[in-house]
């Protein structure tokens, strides 16, 4: 299982840099995974810091928890990995007696192991049962579930609202129909309904058909949207002044809720804006440090395909 969970960090170089770590400071990887980034960033914490590694996977923590380990006595610092859900950071930081953070890592969407591990069900290129839950042990609603209970005017929002699906309503009705049949149980099946929906046409442009109905199945399955919102809004609560938040997001859903916590920690005055200067007295939070994203360079999407819509977000807390 931990080395399934082998998987190549994503801007490790760009995130490394943006996160400012010194020794002795606290940083919180959100994300953990195999602990692609926490590797590196261990060592720059040591000697004194603290490293705290948030994931729902427990195979994510198996592997994240071996590769720490070899780490040498003088290039590891305080480690603590906690189970769970970045969007209950709050308690998992309370548990874990945090008084504050210098830097927080989400790098967010399904990490490569998911996306292959065909018992998961997140992948439309492996056949698997229709999963897609990123904590098996907590979570109860499934894929399987979504698909074949929602209606089609649920099915065709979700899958236009979370993926910008054109064809959302056809993709839609075509489930409803097939279900009536039998139960859609299979990633396989799921791929064939959303293939015979999409016109010949419009599938031989903008990648594998189904792509964007499985974004849009895993993030409902997973509320994937308000817990970020939640999270991003805790990361800025526990930073410490000076701190740093980092955040690499993959489609345009996510990037929007990074952008805007981020603007509303920047701008946090509510007063109309004819008024010649602020009366509200709410001060700003947050210096946004990109204006603009950063983005992989041509060779590290030429090495790692997945790195090719990432990008990367920075605040600093005032």
């Amino acid at each position: 299982m931990t080395n399934e969970y082998r998987h190549i960090p994503v801007l490790l170089a760009e995130c490394l840099e943006q996160l400012q770590l010194k020794p002795q400071q606290t940083f919180v990887d959100a994300t953990l995974g195999g602990a692609g980034h926490s590797i590196e960033a261990a060592t720059q914490l040591a000697p004194g810091g603290v490293l705290i590694g948030i994931d729902q996977d427990e195979a994510a923590h198996a592997a994240a928890s071996e590769r720490l380990n070899e780490l040498p006595d003088a290039q590891r610092p305080h480690i603590e990995l906690l189970r769970g859900n970045f969007g209950d950071m709050d308690e998992l930081l309370v548990s874990a007696e945090i008084p504050g953070v210098d830097a927080f890592l989400f790098d967010l969407g399904v990490s490569s192991p998911q996306l292959d591990w065909q018992a998961r069900g997140f992948s439309f290129k492996e056949n698997g049962p229709l999963d897609m839950r990123m904590d098996p042990g907590k979570q109860t609603l499934t894929a399987a579930e979504v698909i074949n209970t929602y209606n089609a005017a649920d099915l065709t929002r979700i899958i236009r609202i979370y993926s910008d699906e054109k064809w959302a309503s056809r993709i839609a009705d075509f489930i409803v129909r097939e279900r009536e049949k039998a139960a859609i149980e299979t990633s396989a099946q799921l791929v064939d309904i959303i293939k015979a929906a999409i016109p010949a046409s419009a599938r031989r442009a903008g990648g594998h058909p189904a792509k964007r109905t499985f974004q849009a199945i895993r993030i409902e399955v997973n509320s994937e949207l308000a817990v970020l919102e939640r999270g991003l809004e805790a990361a800025v609560r526990w930073l410490n002044p000076g701190g740093r938040l980092v955040v690499i997001s993959y489609h345009s859903l996510e990037d929007r809720i990074v952008k805007n916590v981020m603007a509303a920690g920047a701008n946090r005055c509510t007063c109309p804006p004819d008024l010649p200067v602020c009366v509200c007295g709410r001060k700003p939070i947050l210096e946004v440090v990109t204006r603009k994203p950063i983005t992989p360079a041509k060779e590290e999407v030429e090495r790692n395909p997945r790195a090719r819509s990432a990008k990367l977000r920075v605040a600093r807390k005032l």
